[in-house]
């Protein structure tokens, strides 16, 4: 059945009270970003609901990038006839006959918004069920949970029917909670830890550190390639390139083996911090898992955390490790994250890490680098790109080879 339009059902939107409106139109910025393939396609944004027009776009193409829209609860695809008891209830009988498969319940749900119409959300109720069970004798009938719930609703340019309810991602639509910049290394948790900010709302940056040569070519693609996995959940990601060779090589030279990847770590933490200032985010987000390595105990942490005052978010601080790995594997970036390619990190990783750092020593051994030169050389030198969903990155390529 060809679909003239996409009803969208919002998730937590219906509790933010006088701030829905805000709400529902980054949602609809959201929306128009992810689907910025489909030129034709019309999006309106009521209080209630959003109602994508198709305009003879491939719903089989829209539906999946829509599932990943945050802040979304469910949606159907609908066809629209005109207000004509005769057509509604020729195209009710053609939907149930297309899943109708001889076992299933059945049910009408109306609603008349267009009060001007003959019948009453009632009577409709009756007299397209009427319809479906006379042209199938023995269907059943069920109010509650039923197989096929067959939707009407009538409004000012059209009946609209539908029977599929597809699930969305829920959450709140990217961006309502403000910018966040995602510390993004070529692992499995930061991923889903970007994944997860952005269910809540969050607009994340992804901000990668390149060690070269130590780090190859293909670790930084890879960190490029993550970031594509999160982009169609918002439409787009900015991924910020640091140079971290310098910092990296001075720590090796002048800090003791067990200190290096507490003060590798908080050099981390400053850079990401002065991205952020620079880039008007507000929190910073990384994807620590509480205990599962050297840097990730609650004494590092606090040794880690001193060198700033803005908030971090860790989404995946109290999941093990097979939790993450499942949300991973759900979002695609599971076997990415797993390509043999170390990010900076693992490349420098000593023998034997502390696990209970001393806030002095460490505040002594950082004495000995000249950790403003550093910072302000990296900063001088970041690379910012645009990430886009793989197939509107495609499409972009090509577009510039024929340039």
């Amino acid at each position: 059945m060809k679909y003239s339009e996409i009803m969208v059902r919002y998730g937590e939107l219906s509790t933010k009270g006088k701030n829905r409106r805000s709400f529902i139109m980054r949602l609809s910025s959201n929306v128009r970003q992810a689907l910025v393939d489909f030129p034709k396609l019309k999006i309106h944004a009521d209080r209630d609901r959003m109602h994508l027009v198709l305009n003879g776009e491939d719903s089989d193409l829209i539906i999946p990038k829509l599932q990943m829209v945050f802040g979304i609860q469910n949606f159907s695809p609908s066809v629209r006839v005109e207000k004509d008891i005769e057509q509604i209830k020729a195209c009710a009988q053609e939907m149930v006959s297309e899943i109708y498969t001889g076992n299933e319940s059945f049910k009408v749900t109306a609603k008349r918004s267009d009060h001007t119409f003959e019948q009453t959300s009632d009577e409709l109720n009756v007299t397209l069920g009427d319809a479906v069970i006379d042209h199938f004798p023995d269907i059943k009938v069920q109010m509650k949970k039923p197989d096929i719930n067959l939707r009407v609703e009538i409004r000012s340019n059209g009946a609209f029917l539908s029977y599929k309810t597809i699930p969305g991602a829920a959450g709140l639509p990217v961006g309502t909670s403000g910018k966040g910049m995602l510390m993004l290394s070529g692992g499995i948790d930061s991923p889903v830890a970007g994944f997860l900010a952005m269910k809540r709302g969050v607009e994340i940056e992804a901000v990668h550190f390149a060690s070269p040569p130590y780090t190859s070519e293909q670790a930084l693609q890879k960190a490029k390639d993550l970031t594509a996995k999160l982009a169609p959940y918002v439409g787009q990601i900015q991924f910020i390139e640091v140079p971290f060779t310098e910092v990296q090589e001075e720590i090796k030279n002048r800090v003791p083996q067990g200190y290096w990847m507490t003060i590798t770590r908080r050099m981390m933490l400053r850079l990401t911090d002065s991205i952020r200032q620079l880039r008007r985010g507000l929190v910073i987000l990384n994807g620590e898992s509480l205990g599962q390595v050297a840097s990730q105990t609650l004494q590092s942490m606090v040794a880690i955390n001193e060198v700033t005052n803005t908030p971090i978010i860790r989404p995946v601080a109290t999941m093990d490790k097979l939790e993450i790995i499942d949300i991973a594997q759900k979002i695609d970036t599971f076997d990415l994250s797993i390509q043999p390619f170390e990010d900076c990190c693992t490349i420098f990783a000593p023998p034997q890490p502390k696990t209970k750092p001393h806030l002095d020593k460490v505040q002594q051994y950082e004495e000995r680098l000249d950790i403003t030169g550093l910072i302000e050389r990296a900063l001088a030198n970041i690379k910012v790109e645009k990430i886009v969903p793989a197939s509107a990155q495609e499409q972009q390529d090509e577009f510039a080879e024929l340039l």
